[in-house]
């Protein structure tokens, strides 16, 4: 049985289409969170923790990474719906024992949904794939002592560390140096598929890789973009921070293909008036671009600010160019001339594309574009946010530097009000890249490092996401171990990836729950069952970073599952005792007082000076950031504008361009049920959502059942057995739910200088069932 068709052979349920609603949040979000927290944690357990979610000495949602509120300024309930199902998940009363492992091989489990193996709980022992192709129990020290054994005989080179964004500050410092001391940069990790590519497009123009606003900023925008987002399903505690801002008459401009439920109004759960009024209007403008337009959208963006622009230096002698060259007075126009590189390359550049181009390309007519510019224009200061909708194309880079250009061409960096958002997924992506988690780490941290713990670091790039995949199909890497998240269902080309999966040595995961990863072994597989965000730690807590860079601690309140689980700081410091010896680093000092990993830290990490007095405080301590003080010290003092051509993205005929997205009732790779109550489907995950138009050419109706057929130069890839459902997107474009379609996203289709896997651009065509 194929890794992403575990059951294609079963009758697939009657899709039961329901009416869209007309807002998110309100009393389906306030009913969806009771019956998720009923039914996996228990009411009295799911409460308990619920109240000590976000709060200030409690712990960190353990879904996305949108930040909270001032610690006075904290909501009793500072948790969405989403979130709720996250803790629910974690906190789960169901129990996966040695006894239950007993029942079935690996081979049988694969059988199962993604779904149906998160039900079947918390993982209570150390586990061993056995010859039956079983897990049993193992010992804590025979593990740990097994695993050192098999990755020393891999050696460094052909050894990996994944990271999850759910791993903690201290356990992602720990994991790094374990791997470093042993000798190896190989640290593949969830951003490589996801963010990468806003890393590599910011530390190019702005010299920072991460966000430039804080949460205060949004109060003072008068404009935001939402690029490439879903934040209703996706990020749903960022629907409050929008609430706020529309309700000060900040205009919202949604620029996705999509027509999402989540920006057109939202009822807040906790406020009355919302759910008696029919919640508050959140965009003014639905800006639907074809999958891939955005970058030609932006520079039309670009091109009409600066025909406007011309227009007025025509009227009054006044504009841009003058400014720039003469250094007038207007605060924007001045930042152009004494904070920016290349702006007349740029604006050379996008007054000579054609119109009639940026419109084909973009997928949005000129008169939608010129109305979004001018209010651009007029605004005094604008906010842009984005996520993977832009992240996880061919030309993803030059997008997001596309954006940059609009927002440097205003002065929108590095001043109150305005800035750029990349919205994380994961609740700590961010801070493990911090923390050193990074197959192409700086220089500069590699020597701070070598001089706090007197050894000299590997200097030579590893293995990111995709590279280590190539590596284990021709045995280059033969030992993978997995900090946390579901390496198999996250990565693209789902067959692919299982294959070279089992072509390890060893497999390592270090996870909460049961997950299809443990179902693809390796030559050696052990499982390592640790603590989740919301359990105790013997006292200890941890840090994490959000989205916008404030580092605060985490705690959980909670019962552990198991007496036999480990915090993952534990169990890092257990194996680097034993792969790396004690000569430089006393692993169970550290493990024994997570301080004493922040003094480290301190040490090694630029901007966490003072760690654990800061780290103390109510709302914890923001990360220096030269883009957001306007200095852009790290690219000399100037933001650069960039020129890129425009992508082609011309469709061969019949086919379409799919995306794949996750359903309300997921979390990346955690599915807690199989509805997508804002999309309008209950009982069922194989969906493609196609235009009506596209439908009818192709002559499908809906609820029909099809095979989607990936086309690549290496061969075709199939997904079987999907159920049609006309959807608001444009023509030629169509959307899936991951894990289930990333079996169609090429392995080697990533997205130019960040390796990204392109599933947001996947070309396929429709192949009725019958027509083989």
């Amino acid at each position: 049985m194929s890794a992403d068709e575990d059951h294609s052979d079963a009758p697939l349920a009657d899709v039961q289409l329901t009416e869209v609603p007309r807002v998110a949040g309100g009393l389906g979000a306030l009913w969806s969170t009771i019956r998720h927290v009923h039914r996996d944690s228990g009411l009295a357990r799911g409460t308990k923790a619920l109240l000590a979610m976000n709060q200030a000495g409690g712990f960190d949602c353990p879904g996305c990474a949108w930040p909270e509120p001032k610690a006075g300024e904290r909501a009793r309930f500072e948790f969405c719906e989403n979130g709720a199902k996250a803790l629910a998940e974690e906190a789960t009363t169901a129990r996966a024992t040695p006894e239950l492992f007993e029942k079935a091989t690996v081979d049988e489990l694969r059988a199962l949904s993604d779904f149906e193996l998160g039900r079947l709980g918390r993982i209570t022992h150390p586990m061993i794939l056995g010859d039956d192709r079983k897990y049993h129990a193992i010992g804590w020290d025979a593990a740990i002592a097994l695993i050192a054994h098999e990755l020393r005989a891999a050696g460094p080179d052909a050894s990996a560390f994944y990271t999850s964004g759910r791993t903690s500050n201290e356990a992602a410092f720990l994991y790094q140096l374990m791997g470093r001391l042993f000798g190896t940069n190989n640290f593949p990790d969830c951003s490589n598929m996801c963010h990468e590519s806003t890393g590599n497009a910011l530390l190019e123009v702005v010299g920072v890789g991460t966000g430039t606003v804080s949460l205060s900023d949004f109060e003072h925008a008068d404009m935001i973009f939402v690029v490439g987002q879903n934040p209703g399903t996706n990020h749903p505690r960022m629907l409050t921070t929008l609430r706020e801002a529309a309700r000060r008459g900040a205009h919202i401009v949604s620029v996705n293909p999509l027509r999402e439920v989540g920006l057109t109004r939202f009822a807040h759960p906790q406020h009355p008036l919302d759910l008696l009024a029919g919640g508050v209007p959140l965009a003014g403008d639905f800006v639907q671009v074809q999958l891939g337009g955005d970058q030609a959208f932006f520079l039309g963006i670009g091109k009409a600010v600066l025909e406007l622009d011309r227009a007025r230096q025509l009227a009054d002698g006044t504009g841009v160019e003058t400014v720039v060259s003469e250094a007038k007075t207007a605060p924007d126009l001045l930042f152009l001339a004494d904070k920016t590189d290349n702006f007349f390359g740029w604006r050379d550049h996008a007054l000579a594309t054609p119109w009639a181009q940026i419109v084909e390309c973009s997928g949005v007519d000129e008169p939608t574009i010129r109305r979004v510019a001018e209010r651009y224009a007029k605004s005094k200061a604008v906010i842009a946010c984005w996520a993977m909708g832009i992240t996880q194309h061919k030309h993803a880079v030059r997008t997001i530097q596309e954006l940059v250009n609009v927002m440097l061409l205003r002065g929108n960096i590095g001043r109150p009000g305005a800035g750029l958002c990349p919205v994380r997924g994961h609740s700590n992506v961010q801070g493990d890249r911090t923390m050193g988690i990074d197959h192409h780490p700086r220089q500069p941290f590699l020597d701070r490092l070598g001089a706090a713990f007197g050894f000299e670091p590997p200097r030579i790039s590893g293995f990111d996401t995709v590279a280590a995949i190539a590596a284990m199909e021709t045995s280059a890497l033969r030992a993978f171990v997995m900090l946390g998240g579901n390496f198999l269902s996250a990565s693209p080309d789902t067959d692919r990836t299982a294959r070279a999966l089992e072509k390890c040595g060893l497999t390592v995961s270090i996870s909460t729950k049961v997950n299809r990863t443990h179902l693809y072994p390796g030559g050696r597989a052990l499982i390592l069952p640790c603590l989740s965000r919301s359990e105790q730690d013997g006292g200890q807590f941890v840090t994490v970073e959000d989205s916008m860079s404030m580092v605060h601690r985490s705690q959980g309140n909670l019962e552990p599952s198991s007496p036999h689980l480990w915090s993952e700081p534990a169990i890092v410091a257990a194996l680097g005792e034993q792969l790396v010896g004690t000569d430089h680093v006393d692993w169970r000092e550290l493990a024994g007082d997570y301080d004493k990993i922040r003094d480290k830290i301190s040490q090694v990490v630029l901007g966490c000076e003072r760690y654990n007095e800061r780290v103390r405080a109510p709302d914890g301590f923001q990360l220096p950031n030269s883009a957001r003080d306007g200095s852009f010290a790290n690219v000399g003092g100037r933001a650069r504008f960039t020129v890129s051509a425009l992508p082609d993205l011309t469709l061969p005929p019949g086919r379409l361009r799919m995306m794949t997205i996750r359903s309300h009732d997921q979390y990346n790779t955690t599915i807690y049920g199989l509805d997508d109550r804002y999309r309008g489907i209950r009982g069922e995950r194989r969906v493609i959502f196609m235009n009506a138009t596209d439908m009818v050419e192709r002559g499908l109706v809906e609820r029909q059942v099809v095979d989607l057929v990936g086309e690549w130069h290496d061969r075709e890839r199939v997904a079987e057995e999907f159920i049609v459902v006309s959807y608001d997107l444009p023509r030629g474009n169509c959307a899936t739910y991951f894990p289930e379609a990333n079996a169609l996203v090429p392995l080697d289709s990533t997205a130019d200088r960040s390796n990204t896997p392109t599933s947001k651009s996947v070309i396929i065509r429709i192949r009725t069932r019958g027509n083989q």
